[in-house]
């Protein structure tokens, strides 16, 4: 898909009160520094659109991206960072459960994980909860860069027996510095959006 607009429109902390939204939203969430701006600029081609870091914990708050007018990307803030107080990582985990549980417009959730690792319990909760909730997230296995290409049927395997993944749902890995797997998303999302342009 080409992105001809791309703008952060809503930021929301621990307090504030979540948009109402009348277009589609795609959620990203997975643990601190696992690649979420980063894969979030590679998808739509900008450098600096969402920012990212070396530093675990940067994304604190819930970041609404606009994108063509048509469509949102909702940057959940990461989890399983341990330099927080425990207070501060229940609070984030509130502020994501609320989005998820409250959204009208959200067409799919991304679950980001790290390919070079075992998902963490964190990963396998997150992946649970949503489940629970009657939803199927897409498994994005990102980094696939930092391993030998010798190495990601073993991993991907790895990661789909962690979650406990049915055979049916989707796992895509990708690379957003190599620009590898991003096809595979959009094609996810041009699925989800498809009813929503009839």
């Amino acid at each position: 898909m080409n992105i001809t607009q791309a703008e952060l429109q809503t930021v929301c902390g621990v307090t504030s009160k979540l948009p109402v939204n009348e277009f589609p939203e795609f959620a990203f969430a997975g643990r601190s520094n696992v690649g979420k701006s980063s894969l979030i600029n590679a998808l739509v081609n900008r450098k600096a659109l969402a920012r990212t870091s070396s530093q675990p914990g940067k994304t604190q708050t819930i970041n609404f991206y606009f994108l063509n007018k048509a469509f949102y990307f909702v940057d959940l803030p990461g989890y399983g960072y341990a330099k927080v107080t425990k207070e501060l990582v229940a609070k984030w985990g509130k502020m994501i459960e609320r989005y998820l549980i409250t959204s009208k417009q959200l067409r799919c959730i991304f679950l980001l994980v790290d390919i070079r690792h075992e998902p963490s319990e964190n990963d396998k909760a997150m992946y649970a909860w949503i489940v629970d909730r009657g939803l199927r997230p897409v498994v994005i296995a990102t980094k696939a860069d930092k391993i030998k290409r010798s190495q990601l049927a073993a991993q991907t395997k790895l990661i789909r027996t962690a979650l406990s993944m049915a055979p049916e749902d989707t796992l895509i890995v990708t690379s957003s510095s190599a620009k590898t797997g991003l096809a595979d998303v959009w094609k996810v999302m041009e699925e989800r959006l498809a009813p929503a342009t009839v």
